[in-house]
């Protein structure tokens, strides 16, 4: 456990001096986290407003067709932007790791010029989503463990469709295959994740909950509202900043492990034993 967490504490160094080397790849996850937020608030507000999902139309129809179409497009154009964005981080930092010296602009413009497969590639996204979500509603315990194993498999085997998307010029059904087939030629055919970046994001944020909640105790035992909400604020302020840099490492190291699948190189910030580990046999 302690080995591992220290690798995975040098994968965030590592990706931090990326990071430090290019601050502005910070922009496309706080861009992606407002947008993000904006496709809520668009969605949200005329569904309740609507009463779509209230309990008595929920129960006349079950659940109506019309809600099924707005959670396909709601995942669509919430997909889209995180795709987008991603996109745009991965490409950045692609050109850093090749020596380059990238700005916002370069890596919303290779996020542009491939719109329409990004695009592709939420639908597919989506669809994969809702068909999941809907046979993991109908089924019990056994059938739940099964849809989650295969939404396991999913997410690796579309690891790098993102880096994909960045640098190929293929479709988002080729990206799909490419990613796969670059995991598998790359890491082998029985292969789990092993990400570290999250390992250690997870352990700072459980940290950060706990250290929160405690002076959130001491604030109510002051009977200070003020204080209160200051703690409360602060440790949200916390969270969300911790969720930008960790979603900025993960691109950075996705960008990473791609060069190294499909390139066989690592660049000056990585060296090829952390990229190796970045999946192992089952």
């Amino acid at each position: 456990m302690f080995e591992r967490i220290s690798n995975s504490w040098a994968l965030v160094k590592a990706s931090a001096a990326v990071l430090r080397a290019d601050k502005e790849l910070l922009v496309f996850p706080i861009v992606s986290a407002a947008l993000s937020l904006l496709v809520v608030a668009t969605f949200a507000v005329p569904v309740i407003l609507a009463g779509i999902f209230e309990p008595a139309v929920l129960e006349a129809s079950g659940f109506p067709v019309i809600g099924w179409v707005i959670g396909f497009l709601f995942y669509v154009v919430q997909y889209f932007v995180i795709f987008f964005c991603n996109t745009a981080l991965v490409g950045a930092a692609l050109i850093r790791l090749r020596g380059g010296d990238p700005t916002v602009g370069d890596g919303f413009r290779i996020a542009t010029s491939r719109f329409g497969v990004i695009l592709g590639y939420a639908v597919i996204a989506a669809t994969v989503g809702m068909v999941l979500r809907a046979i993991s509603e109908r089924s019990g315990v056994l059938g739940r463990i099964v849809v989650s194993l295969v939404g396991l498999a999913w997410n690796l085997a579309t690891y790098l469709v993102v880096p994909v998307l960045a640098v190929e010029n293929v479709g988002p059904i080729d990206a799909v295959k490419r990613s796969a087939g670059y995991l598998r030629k790359t890491w082998g055919e029985q292969l789990v994740g092993n990400f570290g970046i999250g390992l250690v994001f997870g352990l700072i944020g459980f940290a950060t909950l706990l250290s929160g909640g405690l002076l959130f105790v001491g604030a109510t035992m002051t009977g200070s509202a003020v204080l209160m909400l200051l703690v409360g604020g602060l440790v949200v302020l916390a969270l969300v900043f911790l969720s930008l840099i960790s979603s900025a490492l993960g691109g950075v190291y996705a960008a990473a492990v791609y060069r190294y699948a499909a390139e066989g190189e690592t660049g000056t910030f990585f060296t090829p034993a952390m990229v190796q580990h970045a999946f192992k046999s089952k």
